[in-house]
C-alpha cells in the first residue's frame, strides 16, 4: 500500500489543513453515460454503480462540494435537470435514440454526449467546474475531453476493468472488447487521479494498465447505514414479506447475467436438496434482480435453469426493488449469495451485513475485503456448486449460525459509511487539484 496515494488521497499529510481546504473543489462535473443515477438499480445497466453516485454525491454536497451529475436521457420528455437532493444535480444529456441503445453501442454516441456536456457549460461562467469525477470508461472519455477543455483536473473510477473481467469470464458470457482496453489504457494516463475501491484493485490497475502507482487512491465504497440496519429483525421481515419463518432462505440479490452468476446459486441448491431431500419443505430462494447486460439474451434462462434442475418449486423470482423493500430482503434472508466471477467490490454484500446477514460470496474481487471469512460470512474460492451447497448446509443444520454471523456482520459494517467514503473522495479530488497545478506549471515534468 506504501506506493499508492493513501485511503485518505492526501499527498503531503504535513499540509496545512487551511491550505487543503483552500484548494478542495466548490462544484464538481460527474459524468456517468450509460447508466443515470436516477434508475432503480437492478434494472438494465443500473446496478451498485448507480448507488455509489448517488449516496457518494449526496455526502458530498454535505460537505459543501456541489455535485452536477451528467448522464444520457434514456427516455423522451424527461427534464433537462432534475434535483436530485440539496447540491445535487442531475443533468440529462440527449444522445443517441432514448430506448434500445445497448451499452456496447455508447462508444459511438460518445461525441454527441460531449457536445451536451459542453452546451451545459458554456451556459456558464468560466471556472464554473473545479474538478470532472467520471465514472467507467464510457464516461472517463468524455471526462478527458471536458477536464483539457476546462483546464481542471480529472479523477477517474474505473469500477470495472476489461482487462480483470476478461481473465474471469462466466462460461459463455461475452469478452469486453479490444476497443474497452484501449480506452481504459487511454484514461489511466489522462487521469491525475484513479481511485480503485480496494488496494486489489489499485494493483490490477498498475498490472494490467501501468498506472503509476502514486495516481491510484484506494477509497472504500460505503453503505447507507440509516437505511439498512437490522432494524426490526429476521422475524419482522420474513412476515412482511410472506416468507415461513423457520426457513432456509438463501437470497440472490442483482442484475441478472453471467458475470453475476446466480446459476451457481441454483445448481448449489440443487445439490443441497439431492443431498439433503427432507430440506425441500422448508426452504425458500429468492432471486430479486432483472436482466442484465448479455443476460438480455437469454431473459427467461434461470427460470428454465430453475426447471430443468426440479427446483422450480422453491425459487421465487422477484422484480428490482427500491433500497427500502431490499433492505428487508436483505434482513429476511438467512445469507446472501454473491457467486460473482468478478466483482470490483460487491456492494450487497456490505448492504447486507449492515442489514444483519452474512454473506457467503466467491473469493473474488473486493468481496474479500468486504467479507470477513468466518465471521461474518464465508468466502468460496472458484464456482463449484458443490462448495456452495456445503457451506447452505451449515447454515440448514445450525439456525443460529445466521443469527450469530449476522450480528458481527453488523458491527463490520459500521467502518463503512458512506460519510467516510465522501471525506476520502473529497481528499483525493484536493490531491489531484495540486498535482493538476503542479503539472499545468511544469507540462514537461
Amino acid at each position: 500500500m506504501s506506493q499508492y496515494v493513501s485511503r485518505l488521497g492526501r499527498r503531503s499529510p504535513a499540509a496545512p489543513a487551511r491550505l487543503r481546504l483552500h484548494r478542495r473543489p466548490r462544484r464538481v462535473a460527474m459524468l456517468s453515460v450509460h447508466t443515470s443515477p436516477l434508475h432503480q438499480p437492478g434494472t438494465g445497466d443500473a446496478g451498485g454503480m448507480n448507488v455509489y453516485i448517488v449516496e457518494l454525491a449526496q455526502r458530498l454536497a454535505a460537505i459543501n462540494i456541489e455535485v452536477e451529475i451528467f448522464t444520457r436521457a434514456t427516455a423522451g420528455g424527461l427534464p433537462p435537470t432534475v434535483q436530485l437532493a440539496p447540491g445535487v444535480l442531475v443533468r440529462h444529456i440527449d444522445a443517441g435514440p432514448y430506448e434500445g441503445l445497448a451499452k456496447e453501442e455508447l462508444p459511438a454516441q460518445l461525441c454527441a454526449f460531449t457536445h451536451g456536456v459542453m452546451q451545459a457549460w458554456a451556459g456558464h461562467r468560466p471556472g464554473h467546474y473545479d474538478l470532472v469525477h467520471s465514472h467507467y470508461w464510457l464516461s472517463g472519455h468524455v471526462g478527458w475531453l471536458a477536464a483539457q477543455r476546462w483546464g481542471v483536473p480529472l479523477v477517474h473510477a474505473m469500477h470495472t476493468m476489461a482487462k480483470v473481467k476478461n481473465a474471469n469470464l462466466a462460461e459463455g458470457d461475452t469478452p469486453e472488447p479490444a476497443a474497452r482496453v484501449i480506452g481504459e489504457t487511454q484514461i489511466v494516463v489522462a487521469a491525475d487521479r484513479l481511485i480503485a475501491n480496494t488496494a486489489e484493485e489499485a494493483d490490477e490497475l498498475v498490472r494490467h494498465y501501468a498506472a503509476e502507482p502514486a495516481k491510484v487512491a484506494v477509497v472504500h465504497p460505503g453503505v447507507n447505514l440509516e437505511r439498512f440496519l437490522p432494524a426490526d429483525g429476521r422475524a419482522a421481515a420474513r412476515a412482511r414479506l410472506g416468507l415461513p419463518q423457520d426457513a432456509l432462505i438463501p437470497l440472490f440479490a442483482g442484475r441478472i447475467q453471467p458475470l453475476k452468476a446466480p446459476d451457481v446459486l441454483l445448481r448449489a441448491v440443487a445439490v443441497l436438496l439431492d443431498e439433503c431431500p427432507r430440506l425441500r419443505s422448508r426452504i425458500v430462494v429468492p432471486v430479486v434482480g432483472g436482466p442484465s447486460g448479455s443476460g438480455l439474451a437469454k431473459p427467461e434462462g434461470l427460470q428454465k435453469l430453475a426447471a430443468r434442475l426440479g427446483i422450480a418449486d422453491v425459487v421465487r423470482f422477484r422484480p428490482p426493488v427500491g433500497q427500502e423493500q431490499l433492505a428487508d430482503w436483505f434482513r429476511a434472508a438467512s445469507v446472501l449469495v454473491v457467486p460473482s466471477y468478478s466483482e470490483s467490490f460487491g456492494l450487497v454484500a456490505i448492504e447486507a451485513q449492515a442489514a444483519g446477514t452474512p454473506v457467503l460470496a466467491a473469493s473474488v474481487g473486493g468481496l474479500p475485503v468486504a467479507v470477513r471469512d468466518g465471521e461474518t460470512g464465508f468466502l468460496v474460492r472458484g464456482h463449484d456448486p458443490a462448495d456452495y451447497a456445503r457451506v447452505l448446509r451449515r447454515f440448514a443444520e445450525d439456525p443460529e449460525l445466521a443469527t450469530l454471523m449476522g450480528a458481527a456482520a453488523a458491527r463490520h459494517a459500521q467502518s463503512f459509511g458512506w460519510s467516510t467514503a465522501a471525506a476520502a473522495t473529497a481528499d483525493v479530488y484536493t490531491a489531484a487539484t495540486q498535482a493538476h497545478r503542479r503539472r499545468v506549471r511544469s507540462p514537461h515534468g
